[in-house]
């Protein structure tokens, strides 16, 4: 049997076990959906991370996606899987994650750069999460943004606290993976922090887990590859 699809069935057998882990968490321990919610989508996401070193093909990640992307769909409409279903807000986001990982992994193979996938699946990972728990845990001094006449579901210290993790994150996986750090690697690193805000910001009803990583993926396109000492090695 080709060592890629043992790989991808091995890969399939962890996320079931994880998420009917993850469901005994939420039905025995009395924990909470939104933070049930929150493991799964932070240890799905980081189990991720090295796709692009094991799997060389997309068509592997695709056929990954849809069976999650149907399972997750199904599943919101039933009384399986509560423990990521469970949530006062309507979202859509416990589907589309797949989706976002599916795309981002195409997009950074067609560009050849691993750093394309990985510190999207990072910042998605990690500093989504942040922000979600900062806002929801701190009270005091936080309040939601208001644009003009409009309250978004989104506090100011949860939104800084994704620009502060997305962009000390970005300046640490910068230099790991190209061994440089500059004024450059802090302005892409800042710009990057900036456009996942704003995509966070945005979102509407869980889109986030598809925006953030495609603005990061952005950002990195139109500004690393326009910076010769960047690129990544071939």
């Amino acid at each position: 049997m080709d060592s890629v699809l043992i790989i991808s069935i091995i890969y399939f057998v962890g996320i079931v076990i994880l998420l009917i882990a993850n469901e005994l968490y939420y039905r025995y321990l009395g924990v909470k959906g939104e933070y049930s919610r929150k493991f799964a989508h932070i240890t799905a996401t980081l189990a991720t991370l090295p796709f692009p070193y094991i799997i060389p093909s997309h068509w592997y990640i695709l056929v990954l996606a849809l069976i999650f992307f149907v399972v997750l769909y199904i599943t919101q409409r039933s009384t399986f899987l509560n423990s990521i279903h469970d949530i006062r807000r309507r979202s859509i986001g416990s589907y589309l994650l797949p989706v976002a990982i599916y795309i981002t992994f195409l997009i950074s193979s067609l560009f050849g750069s691993k750093i394309l996938f990985i510190l999207p699946m990072l910042i998605l990972a990690i500093c989504d999460p942040v922000a979600a728990i900062v806002g929801m845990s701190v009270k005091k001094f936080n309040r939601n943004i208001r644009l003009g006449r409009y309250t978004l579901q989104k506090t100011w210290l949860g939104s800084a606290g994704f620009l502060v993790s997305s962009f000390i994150l970005t300046i640490i996986a910068l230099y790991i993976h190209f061994g440089v750090l500059n004024l450059k690697t802090i302005y892409i690193s800042l710009m990057i922090g900036v456009a996942g805000t704003i995509a966070e910001l945005a979102s509407w009803r869980g889109s986030d887990n598809i925006t953030i990583p495609l603005s990061v993926q952005f950002i990195l396109i139109f500004l690393l590859f326009n910076q010769a000492e960047y690129l990544p090695a071939p």
